[in-house]
């Protein structure tokens, strides 16, 4: 069963999709540094990432400098709960600066 997931790759890219594993999302080459699920907040104008992947764990901020979203989410506010929990999230901002690609 599908389900929204993303991660984020060695390359700073956070990718999103509906799928059943983590590692689905990754590219021919590419390395995942964490990832979790996603949902969308249209109330709040969010984007919310939480959790970890199964596979990769907690996603990495750490280890790149910014992070590359589409830009069809430029307009939403980014934001990541460890736990899942919605009501102690940070702005992904906290994590890492945030640049949108094509």
């Amino acid at each position: 069963m599908s389900q929204p997931k993303f991660i984020l790759t060695d390359s700073g890219e956070v990718r999103l999709g509906m799928v059943q594993m983590h590692k689905d999302l990754l590219l021919s080459g590419e390395s995942c540094l964490g990832g979790g699920y996603y949902q969308f907040d249209y109330v709040g104008n969010r984007l919310l990432l939480s959790g970890r992947s199964y596979d990769f764990g907690r996603p990495k901020w750490n280890l790149v400098d910014s992070v590359a979203v589409p830009e069809a989410y430029a307009g939403l506010s980014i934001y990541y709960s460890p736990d899942g929990d919605f009501e102690n999230e940070l702005p992904l901002t906290d994590y890492v600066n945030i640049r949108y690609t094509k």
